[in-house]
């Protein structure tokens, strides 16, 4: 049998207040007169006894479960982005909040009744999440509710997103190429979308793209060729492979995901090229293996622990959400694999 949870009015009778006197010490409030002394014996008594405050009373006063529902596409079987929930999860630790986390593996079904089962749990507010940075509809369920989405826009729907900033990041990308010295010889594997189009690659290769084009441009460079391919690593060894086959030689490569930079270290190494010494290599991402490659990769880190936080930061600001787009700057994590250009 469990033991008997402890009330107000336990607490109250081992500090030797009344049991309002109790409620407005452990509640914080500072509207009625308490004196420093019984303050402290009440908080005292609380601790000894090991009280815990009533939640669903709690919530009956203050209008607030304290609870936020996070409904994911995919997430939380992905450990590349392990570090949304994380940080999702630390922010609303630090304010007392509690974090319900469902996944409904891209069920549109099973996303809607995930939906239903979060708010009949009188949840606060509901993050909506997706895997890759794309277009959404959310569930009409959310409409009208406080939400934030995380990793993806909607237009039309009233609420902030949360979103990596993949066209300033295509512009970090190009800043390095130039402070390194790369004016030609650049070429771009993976191109505007992942080929097939796929839910990863319809935003961030076509904004990786246009902010390293543009900069590229001011700076007086251009790409000598972009390569539509997939973002697998068999698809950058391939690409690569055929390109010096073909008898081009680049001076740079800007793979559009680690993975695809993976298989073009491999074929620039059957082709006895090195990296940098001979081709620099710069790509998205940040995956776990990029900083043990050797030599290690730079890249632009995709900021799955911040974007995780703001969103609950956003939750939890209180007031109106607007509907605005909140843009994560993804960091150049320079490692050893931008040089200058090969044979200078």
């Amino acid at each position: 049998m469990s033991e008997r949870r402890v009330t107000m009015a336990d607490v109250a009778r081992e500090a030797g207040v009344s049991p309002t006197t109790a409620s407005f010490a452990l509640s914080g409030r500072t509207d009625m007169r308490i004196s420093d002394a019984s303050r402290q014996r009440v908080l005292e008594a609380a601790r000894q006894l090991g009280y815990r405050p009533n939640v669903t009373a709690r919530s009956l006063r203050t209008k607030s479960t304290q609870t936020i529902g996070l409904v994911s596409d995919r997430i939380t079987t992905t450990p590349f982005a392990g570090d949304v929930i994380r940080g999702a999860m630390e922010a609303a630790r630090e304010q007392d909040h509690l974090l319900f986390i469902t996944e409904a593996d891209g069920d549109r079904a099973a996303e809607s009744s995930l939906v239903h089962a979060l708010l009949d749990r009188q949840v606060d507010a509901v993050i909506y999440a997706t895997m890759f940075t794309r277009y959404v509809t959310p569930p009409k369920e959310l409409f009208g509710r406080r939400v934030v989405l995380l990793n993806c826009l909607a237009p039309g729907f009233d609420a902030p997103s949360v979103v990596p900033d993949e066209l300033e990041a295509g512009r970090d990308a190009a800043r390095a190429l130039l402070a390194a010295g790369h004016t030609q010889g650049i070429w771009a594997i993976g191109g505007h979308q992942a080929v097939p189009a796929t839910p990863e690659g319809i935003i961030a290769g076509n904004e990786r793209m246009r902010g390293l084009e543009e900069v590229l441009r001011e700076g007086g460079a251009h790409l000598d060729g972009v390569i539509e391919c997939d973002w697998d690593t068999l698809d950058g060894y391939r690409e690569v492979s055929a390109l010096l086959t073909a008898g081009t030689r680049p001076r740079a490569l800007v793979c559009l995901a680690d993975r695809v930079s993976f298989g073009a270290y491999q074929a620039l190494g059957e082709a006895g090229l090195s990296v940098p010494g001979d081709v620099s290599v710069i790509s998205f991402d940040d995956q776990d293996i990029a900083s043990v490659l050797r030599p290690a990769l730079t890249t632009l880190k995709l900021p799955h622990h911040q974007l995780g936080r703001l969103a609950v930061e956003l939750i939890l600001r209180g007031g109106p959400l607007e509907s605005v787009v909140h843009r994560v700057p993804m960091p150049l994590r320079e490692r050893a694999s931008l040089g200058v250009p090969g044979g200078e």
